[in-house]
């Protein structure tokens, strides 16, 4: 019997951590009672050396010195502030009553919005609740199907989970050893990839079912001008030439990729920004305006975020700025913004400090909890009973991309997204790279997937987070008057499973299209090193005088 634990160690503590996740013990005290447990068993069998676990110490010291972790507060500390400050609910607003007469245009706000969130925020809870308390009403207000609605809000909110800066790509990248800013970089267009899949999805739902997602009546339609004009025009004026102002200012670079779209972006704001103020000004001093209030309430709404992505993911990807110095520059851009809209209070800065606190105390102890673990995991040759195990999997590297990927998807059913990023991607990791898969690429690849454990019923915690803000009672529509029927439990997971499905089949995408990450390496040389030939001038040097010969 000893014979047989010592020789199946590894496999044991696997099962047995499992057991206890599945009993519903937490995660960070499941991984430190598992570690310590069989080092103390490895010891007493003699597997171990008595001071196995002196090396215990300096492993958590490690996780107090990760200067990578740090940008977890940054960054949550940012999107709890900007969730207070009403950037979203201004987001929701302007852009829902942009595309309001188009059939599902509150969708595609909701989207649109949810992906700027994403982008500035990086925290999913933050994203669901502001859209939910804010764009759910509205949506019920005007006959949307409540499956529908409940769907596109948490899908969108999910999307933090992908587009930078997300936190699950810092912790991803830190347990893969590589680098967050290639990270960031290599999540950022299938991010985008994604929002679009749900905007294609709204767009089917309200071809074939036009009562799902019904447009926005006319008179509830605001920002028009004295003739009853919406504005596109002018809107789409200047957005077509703050395109073409950012091409210009970006013609003769070489940056490309995501870092291209990043800074032509910005110049793009900054020039669209300085149009709408001085039309600002030239109004306020002749009446005349040469913008219409639908184009300058959107300018004015979208330049405050879309310079936050700039100040946080601009600088990360040129490499002004590494991703907790990004971070912090974006908590005091949120604190700005706040102060700006005068929605910063001593009470605000409270919550969310005290928000951050709780949720980087809990990743610590995940990751102290982890690192025993893996002490003793490692120490049995764990790491290598993983690897052997998944790279004997017929059908090399494609077949173990599905089992994989197949094995995260049914975890992420029970556990959340942090337990799987810290309990098995150190397990998968070196499996992947054994079998030569880029870890970019593949963490882009379980990023996506693990964003399933939000939306899978019934433990998804946006479904969670939609749920306590949703209305479970009927209630009076405070603009309407009328008498709204609540939405359910089962209508809200029956909305997440559509959206379930585009993930998956968004990672089928990222695996297919590699392209869609790897342009992180950047520009590959066309050049054939075979043709290169290097020709060596010849010298010609004076002779080389001795002097008389020597007798």
């Amino acid at each position: 019997m000893t014979a047989f634990i010592i020789a199946n160690m590894a496999p044991i503590m696997f099962v047995s951590l499992v057991v206890m996740l599945l009993l519903g013990y937490p995660a960070a005290f499941s991984l430190g009672a598992v570690g310590l447990f069989y080092a103390v068993i490895g010891v007493e069998l003699g597997q171990f050396h008595p001071d196995f676990l002196q090396a215990l110490p300096e492993r958590v010291y490690g996780v107090m010195n990760n200067d990578t972790l740090l940008a977890i507060p940054f960054f949550t500390f940012m999107g709890l502030v900007l969730e207070r400050s009403g950037m979203a609910e201004d987001l929701l607003d302007t852009i829902g009553q942009l595309f309001g007469t188009i059939r599902g245009g509150l969708a595609y706000a909701v989207i649109f919005v949810g992906a700027l969130l994403a982008a500035t925020t990086g925290v999913v809870a933050a994203s669901v609740i502001s859209m939910g308390l804010i764009s759910l009403p509205i949506m019920l207000r005007y006959g949307y199907d409540r499956r529908v609605a409940a769907g596109v809000i948490a899908a969108s909110g999910t999307l933090a989970q992908i587009i930078p800066p997300s936190l699950v790509l810092i912790v991803m990248a830190d347990q893969l050893g590589k680098s967050v800013g290639d990270m960031y970089e290599g999540a950022f267009i299938p991010g985008l990839v994604l929002a679009a899949l749900y905007a294609g999805y709204a767009f089917l739902v309200s071809m074939i079912f036009p009562a799902a997602a019904p447009g926005l009546p006319k008179d509830a339609i605001g920002f028009r001008e004295d003739n009853g004009d919406r504005g596109l025009v002018s809107l789409g004026m200047l957005f077509l030439a703050s395109c073409v102002f950012g091409w210009f200012m970006m013609r003769n670079s070489s940056t490309h990729g995501a870092d291209y779209v990043v800074l032509s972006m910005f110049y793009g704001i900054v020039f669209a920004f300085a149009v709408a103020v001085v039309n600002w000004v030239v109004d306020r001093l002749t009446g005349f305006r040469f913008l219409s209030k639908m184009a300058q309430q959107t300018t004015f709404v979208m330049v405050p975020p879309l310079f936050l992505i700039f100040l946080v993911l601009g600088t990360i990807f040129i490499g002004i700025a590494t991703p907790t110095e990004g971070g912090a520059m974006g908590a005091a851009g949120a604190l700005i913004l706040g102060a700006v809209k005068r929605r910063l209070s001593w009470d605000l800065i409270r919550q969310a400090t005290e928000s951050t606190a709780k949720l980087s105390a809990f990743v610590v102890f995940i990751l102290v909890g982890a690192r025993i673990f893996s002490l003793t995991f490692y120490g049995v040759n764990g790491h290598v009973w993983v690897e052997h195990l998944l790279t004997s999997l017929p059908g090399g590297q494609v077949g173990f991309l599905i089992f994989v990927n197949a094995l995260v998807f049914v975890l992420a059913f029970f556990l959340d997204f942090f337990e799987l990023a810290f309990i098995v991607i150190p397990l998968l990791g070196p499996a992947a790279e054994h079998l030569g898969i880029d870890l970019i690429w593949f963490g882009v690849i379980l990023g996506v997937n693990m964003q399933t454990s939000f939306m899978h019923p019934p433990f998804g915690f946006a479904l969670f987070y939609l749920r306590s803000v949703a209305p479970k009672d009927r209630y009076t529509d405070r603009i309407t008057g009328k008498r709204m029927e609540p939405v359910t439990t089962g209508q809200i997971y029956w909305g997440a499973v559509p959206f379930v499905i585009i993930q998956l089949i968004m990672v089928g995408l990222v695996i297919a299209f590699p392209a869609m990450v790897m342009h992180y390496k950047g520009v590959q040389s066309n050049i054939d090193p075979n043709t290169i030939k290097i020709e060596v001038p010849q010298i010609e040097l004076p002779p080389l005088d001795l002097g008389p010969p020597q007798k």
